[in-house]
């Protein structure tokens, strides 16, 4: 009976153990590298991306002695992209389509910051009105669910006091001048220097919370489920809007 060439190839008389030793090495780095093609794509947990990525730095390593590289090369560009779209799903939040709680929150900072500017620009009453209402009832829901979830989720993953407490006493002190504001008009001598107030009030406010070492930064590094916080910021959001 005749050996099968891979046989016959594999065990030849005198072929240098250096030489099968390398063959043998690339083959492993080439399976390694598909091992991290497809780990990437249906891994979207941290650890098992990170297990892919140690088996292609194997390889890169390995082909680096003992050539083959064009092969290995050839596997990489639908890797690339699977990188890049497990990365984006990251940015975007883990519960899909939708944005995580902190992503949720920095929304809501810059569309106040953006009212704030146009109150700041605004000439008429009638429209420094309609942008402090919009403002104070944005900021109304914002404090609400904040303090109503997120906050408690932060406070029991992280422990944190501090942080906590400084930003429920810095949301009094925001509530106050709310109240003030609604219960006046852009007829009121000191309208406009409490529509600025607030502003700085709350400029100093978003900074605490997104500054490095911050409550966002905090709540990053816990073990929040940042995907179900968001989706029950989301669902009591859509619940206060229209009512305060």
């Amino acid at each position: 009976m005749e050996a099968s060439a891979n046989d016959s190839s594999a065990d030849r008389p005198g072929r240098p153990e250096k030489l099968q030793r390398k063959s043998a090495t690339a083959d492993d780095a080439l399976s390694s590298t598909r091992v991290f093609s497809a780990a990437l794509v249906r891994a979207p947990e941290t650890v098992a991306r990170l297990e892919a990525f140690e088996a292609w730095t194997y390889s890169r390593r390995v082909i680096a002695r003992v050539g083959s590289s064009s092969q290995l090369e050839s596997e990489m560009p639908s890797t690339r992209r699977s990188s890049k779209s497990t990365r984006r799903a990251g940015e975007n939040g883990r519960n899909g389509n939708g944005k995580d709680a902190i992503a949720l929150l920095r929304a809501d900072h810059r569309q106040v910051e953006k009212w704030f500017s146009e109150f700041k620009k605004a000439a008429a009453a009638s429209r420094k009105e309609k942008l402090a209402r919009q403002i104070c009832s944005a900021l109304r829901v914002h404090a609400k669910i904040e303090e109503e979830i997120f906050y408690p989720a932060f406070y029991a993953a992280t422990g944190d006091k501090e942080l906590h407490h400084e930003a429920e006493v810095e949301h009094a002190g925001a509530r106050k001048l709310i109240t003030e504001i609604e219960s006046t008009g852009a007829r009121d001598d000191y309208y406009d220097a409490k529509v600025t107030v607030l502003s700085e009030m709350i400029k100093h406010h978003v900074k605490e919370e997104e500054q490095p070492g911050g409550m966002f930064a905090e709540a990053r590094k816990s073990e929040m489920d940042l995907k179900e916080v968001g989706s029950q910021l989301e669902a009591r959001r859509a619940q206060l809007e229209g009512t305060m």
